[in-house]
């Protein structure tokens, strides 16, 4: 029994690699794990027999004597629906086995209010598209879903989502239901999926300790302390967005404070400093600020440096309580952070200890938007990956038997 349950956990720790790495050696995968070479063999062909990697010979190894196989995941076979629920956009996607991004939908989110109902109907619909698009022995082994908003573990009710009014609203329930898959959908904060992306697969790989901010309307945080993310007591960690930096006259906030690091750095500040009228809003419209300030305009310029200057306080006080080693900005904030840099690094000179800040790094999301959607493609993929060897193919014909 208990070589059965280290068989099974060490297929699992391989297939991550793999799914990881994407094509990789058999003898990297042993020193990898730590692993003998034998044992690896026998993890891959149990592996290939249920279809969820393939080997094959390297084309150019460069070296004499007999190549070491290269394994690589099964993306064409196996995959997951992933959905990104922004607050001014809805993202369904197909990705496969290794986090290729194989199809997708994308639809715009209106701002109006709780809209539980309009949402899982769109996401729901793009979801039965992309199951019927995949090929007739493509799998699907889960489901994940990032919403901006406070998400309770479990069973991906999201308790707050303040830009658009969603309180204790059963989103995950709800998305399940109607796509009717029979596979449970797994919900999490898109700034904590964020973070874990990166540090996956992003900027942030190699990199144990490591904070993501995410700009939408607001800012979410996802903070990565030790290669784990940092929960909290009840899964609500993280909410950096709300650190208040400006405690004497901030600007209302939200969630009914003043001066929270996104009522200082979000959308609308960016928009109000930079003089543009409030019907303005909306990504295109940060791009309009960020590209004037590069054409040189004194207006567009002004808002990006104070609006740096908060975002660098928030930063340097991150800094100082965990000591990343890196700081990646995402969603909005990728745009945002270029122009603003050089008043984040004086904040980060001025207010940071010097043995802190002597060797974190500051970049923009590697993978860009598509963040948060990665981060829930790796929800979707949680189950298989801890246990390949637990059928996957009877979830997958139990999936595809409920909706083709």
């Amino acid at each position: 029994m208990v070589q059965e349950e280290i068989r099974r956990r060490n297929a699992g720790a391989l297939l991550r690699y793999v799914h990881l790495l994407g094509a990789v050696s058999r003898a990297e995968l042993a020193e990898r794990m730590g692993l003998n070479r034998s044992t690896i063999m026998a993890l891959t062909t149990e592996l290939t027999r249920v279809g969820l990697v393939h080997e094959e010979l390297p084309t150019d190894t460069g070296r004499a004597g007999r190549p070491s196989l290269l394994v690589r995941p099964a993306a064409d076979r196996f995959y997951v629906l992933a959905f990104d629920v922004a607050v001014d956009r809805l993202v369904a996607a197909r990705v496969g086995l290794g986090g290729s991004i194989l199809e997708r939908r994308t639809a715009v989110r209106p701002r109006a209010g709780p809209d539980l109902h309009e949402v899982v109907e769109v996401l729901a619909r793009f979801g039965r598209q992309l199951h019927r698009a995949a090929p007739p022995d493509a799998i699907c082994v889960g489901v994940g879903a990032s919403y901006c908003g406070m998400i309770r573990p479990g069973d991906g009710m999201v308790r707050f989502g303040p830009d658009l009014g969603w309180v204790d609203q059963a989103f995950g329930a709800e998305l399940g239901r109607r796509l009717g898959l029979g596979l449970p959908v797994t919900v999490g904060n898109e700034a904590h999926l964020g973070a874990q992306a990166e540090q996956q697969r992003g900027a942030g790989v190699g990199f144990q300790n490591l904070i993501y901010l995410h700009g939408d309307v607001g800012v979410g945080g996802g903070i990565i302390v030790g290669g784990r993310l940092l929960g909290g007591d009840g899964g609500y960690g993280c909410e950096l967005g709300h650190m208040v930096v400006n405690p004497h006259d901030g600007r209302p906030c939200g969630c009914g404070s003043y001066g929270c690091l996104e009522a200082e750095v979000g959308e609308r500040a960016l928009l109000d400093v930079a003089g543009r009228p409030a019907e303005l809003f909306g990504r295109e419209a940060i791009r309009s600020v960020t590209d004037d300030a590069d054409r040189g305009d004194p207006a567009a310029r002004e808002a990006l440096r104070q609006i740096g200057d908060w975002l660098g306080i928030g930063v340097a006080n991150l800094i100082n309580l965990f000591n990343p080693g890196m700081v990646v900005f995402g969603g909005m904030l990728c745009d945002l952070y270029p122009g603003a840099a050089a008043q984040v690094r004086s904040r980060i000179a001025r207010n940071v200890l010097p043995v802190a800040r002597e060797n974190v790094r500051l970049r923009t999301a590697a993978l860009g938007d598509d963040a948060t959607l990665v981060g829930a493609a790796e929800l979707g993929f949680a189950p298989l990956l801890a246990d390949p060897l637990g059928r996957p193919a009877d979830t997958g014909r139990r999936a595809a038997g409920s909706c083709r």
